[in-house]
């Protein structure tokens, strides 16, 4: 009898609000070993210490995922943790539909801002996109594109967008574009 091969999606995990000012502690080595592994995830992966993991399963829901990886870090670390898990596909269309020159921007400058659903243009309408120019944004699937010239840091857009109005009941969490690059290639065939 021969041994049915399990087909197995690579994800990346995407950690709202972790290692921050020194609260929210989530160790890259226990989210891999302990909770990710111990789900029974396999290649699992850590990108730099804000949250972005990447790993295989057979199963082929990312919001069962992404609720499933909430309960396991919260049983283990003790808090809650907003997690959106996507797909390698949907990271490579979200890095293929950015409307802005990536190749010619620097990572501080080109952010995509990843929602847990997607918002409605009711959420944006009370945002006068030419009081914020330089900075733009535009909306995608799931993803909102931000161009900040000056950085995240210093951006006036970043945090209208921020607002209650704009994100209240969605999760949401924010990656640079080198950070969007890189799991672009660790989520790839």
């Amino acid at each position: 009898m021969t041994k049915k091969a399990t087909v197995t999606t690579k994800y990346a995990a995407l950690l709202r609000g972790i290692n921050v000012g020194g609260s929210r502690k989530v160790p890259m080595a226990e989210l891999r070993r302990t909770v990710l592994e111990g789900l029974g995830h396999g290649d699992v992966q850590t990108y730099l210490q804000s949250g972005n993991a990447v790993f295989s399963s057979a199963q082929t829901d990312p919001v069962a995922l992404a609720r499933e990886l909430e309960a396991a870090i919260e049983a283990h670390f003790g808090f809650r943790v907003a997690c959106l898990v996507v797909d390698g596909a949907y990271l490579r269309a979200v890095a293929e539909a950015c409307p802005f020159p990536a190749a010619e921007l620097e990572g501080k400058q080109l952010h995509a801002t990843f929602f847990a659903e997607q918002p409605g243009p009711e959420r944006f309408a009370a945002l006068d996109g030419a009081a914020f120019l330089p900075e733009e944004y535009r909306l995608g699937d799931r993803v909102l594109y931000l161009y900040v010239p000056d950085g995240l840091g210093r951006s006036k857009l970043a945090e209208a967008l921020a607002r209650p109005a704009v994100v209240k009941g969605i999760d949401v969490t924010t990656r640079n574009w080198n950070t969007v690059a890189k799991l672009v290639e660790l989520t790839g065939p």
